[in-house]
């Protein structure tokens, strides 16, 4: 599934209606989606700790960072539960066919998040822009980096100095092989109102394309294709 809110395929929110066929969510953005099911729809619910293999540590995780899954220990996958054992006040994940103008989806599964995981899932978006960033790389001038993308989806920037580190996978990089079209994950802090960057991740996918739950929009959660980023993992 991914680690984060705003799913390319689908959407991740707050349940506020629980219906026969549908169920009304609030994204984290404020929007409000109708999610649609049927019998043909796999509806599961996510164990405690998130379920499924861990991927790499540490600020690659479930970003299609290349860690190797037959060294990942396996989780606890998740399991299938009725519809009706979604309540209002849930945080579900739903993939499927997205009708961006009429804010619905043609669910194919839904997944009922587990409540510690979407607590954690909130904090560290509320801590987006603030400890970290990630989107695709629009600009670079000098040492300034131009962000579009991350948990909403809007213009972002950040600068390097001579602290900073860079990495793609595990190999040391540096500012001059950024390129403007790559993925990037950024950790740091504001300072004076610029957000300054501490260590840069270039996130590339697996040489043979993301895996399924790898973390990859593009590259990047869920396999999901938007080139919009990730969210950070658990």
């Amino acid at each position: 599934m991914g680690a984060g809110f705003g799913m390319a395929r689908g959407t991740i929110g707050t349940v506020t209606e629980a219906a026969a066929d549908h169920y009304t969510v609030k994204t984290e953005l404020g929007e409000i989606y109708t999610v649609h099911f049927s019998v043909n729809t796999r509806i599961l619910k996510q164990p405690p700790g998130g379920g499924g293999p861990r991927r790499g540590q540490g600020a690659g995780q479930g970003q299609g960072e290349g860690s190797d899954p037959e060294q990942a220990p396996m989780r606890t996958p998740p399991q299938a539960i009725k519809a009706t054992d979604i309540k209002v006040g849930d945080v579900i994940a739903a993939n499927g066919e997205v009708d961006t103008a009429a804010k619905s989806v043609g669910a194919v599964f839904i997944l009922l998040i587990d409540p510690e995981r979407a607590k954690e899932m909130r904090a560290m978006e509320a801590a987006f822009g603030k400890t970290w960033l990630a989107g695709r790389v629009t600009a670079i001038n000098e040492v300034k980096v131009s962000l579009e993308g991350g948990p909403d989806r809007a213009p972002h920037s950040f600068v390097a100095d001579e602290n900073t580190t860079f990495r793609r996978r595990r190999e040391p990089i540096t500012l001059a092989d950024v390129q403007v079209g790559d993925m990037v994950r950024v950790e740091g802090a504001v300072k004076d109102g610029t957000f300054v960057a501490s260590s840069v991740v270039v996130m590339v996918p697996p040489p043979n394309g993301p895996r399924s739950g790898s973390g990859g929009q593009g590259e990047g959660p869920g396999g999901q294709g938007s080139g919009q980023p990730p969210l950070p993992p658990q």
